[in-house]
């Protein structure tokens, strides 16, 4: 059984606890809602990509979740478990369609994050891969858990005009008690900069920082925005150096982002590959080689076999380099189709 993140340490300093708001009591009298139509999808508010956590008490913190981002469809047929693509995934996480029908509720849509977790208590994205039996894999997820940190439709009421800070109180009474394959993302009323740090001194991936009186807005409206200790984006593998030395052949993976409705070649990994990986990679890679690169190439490695620009990895990263090549990668895992995931755009 996984063990549940250890965020305690994350909550506190030295000097006092740093805890979410205490929430109100339901009022009795609030008058009755005419009731929404259910959307069969909602799409998902995004985050941007910021460098410093921004200030002010307009903004609220989560820590930011390493997995696949998912939609919970509490229905009155059932459950739909919808990827950000819109893909439906029920099959694939049994233990969190379970856990939404246990919520005291008749219809909702939750918004959160899939993960599976280390010892440690942190997501750790190649992890979830693993039990999803890889990219295009068809295994069920029976360790993941869903860290729900919004709610945009309840018990017949389309949620998403609401303020953050009132979808959250909703939210919280919903989950009340939750510890099993659904639980809630912990806000935390913090100063920004102190909770990076600690985010980033316990080995997770960064934090997320919202407006309270924000709406839920879908794509990236600026309403929440991403900091992150270690640099990660999606990149397009082109193609690999071979290594009569390494594992499956693969020296290397060459990279590609995008620049307008161009692919630009941004570097190599080399680093971060487990065996399973390599072996995947190298059956999936022997069915889309192509004579030429599909992009313009100055570089001089030896010994390159081209590909079709269909694979999206996950890279994690140090810096840039001044030509515009990563620095310090390593390799994550593939970004699946349903997942929708965006990949990097360059000038």
């Amino acid at each position: 059984m996984t063990k549940p993140p250890k965020s305690k340490p994350l909550l506190r300093d030295a000097d006092k606890p740093v805890r979410s708001r205490p929430r109100k009591p339901r009022d009795p009298t609030q008058p009755n809602l005419p009731l929404d139509p259910m959307p069969a999808r909602i799409e998902p508010c995004l985050a941007l990509l910021k460098s410093k956590p921004p200030k002010g008490r307009e903004w609220v913190y989560e820590i930011k979740w390493d997995g696949y981002r998912l939609a919970v469809h509490i229905e009155p047929t059932g459950v739909r478990i919808l990827t950000r693509g819109g893909h439906d995934w029920t099959p694939r996480f049994p233990t969190i369609e379970q856990a939404a029908k246990q919520l005291p509720v008749a219809t909702a849509i939750l918004d959160g994050e899939a993960v599976v977790l280390d010892e440690q208590g942190r997501s750790d994205f190649g992890l979830l891969q693993q039990s999803l039996g890889g990219r295009g894999g068809t295994k069920t997820s029976r360790n993941s858990v869903l860290f729900a940190f919004d709610l945009l439709y309840f018990d017949g009421h389309d949620l998403t005009r609401m303020d953050l800070s009132e979808r959250r109180h909703i939210l919280e009474d919903l989950m009340e008690g939750a510890t099993g394959a659904i639980r809630i993302s912990e806000e935390i009323d913090a100063d920004g900069g102190q909770l990076l740090a600690s985010a980033c001194e316990h080995g997770l991936e960064g934090i997320i920082a919202k407006r309270r009186d924000a709406p839920y807005r879908s794509g990236r409206a600026g309403d929440w925005l991403k900091i992150k200790c270690l640099q990660s984006d999606s990149f397009f593998v082109v193609g690999y150096e071979k290594s009569g030395a390494a594992r499956g052949q693969i020296g290397s993976l060459l990279l590609a982002a995008r620049t307008g409705n161009d692919l630009v070649y941004v570097g190599s990994v080399g680093a971060g590959f487990k065996e399973r990986d390599v072996l995947e990679l190298r059956n999936m890679m022997d069915k889309i080689t192509r004579k030429t690169p599909a992009l313009e190439y100055n570089g001089q490695r030896k010994a390159v076999v081209w590909l079709q620009p269909t694979l999206i990895a996950e890279i994690e990263y140090r810096a840039w380099t001044d030509d515009g090549k990563l620095r310090h990668a390593s390799y994550k895992g593939l970004r699946e189709v349903q997942d929708n995931a965006a990949v990097c755009e360059i000038e």
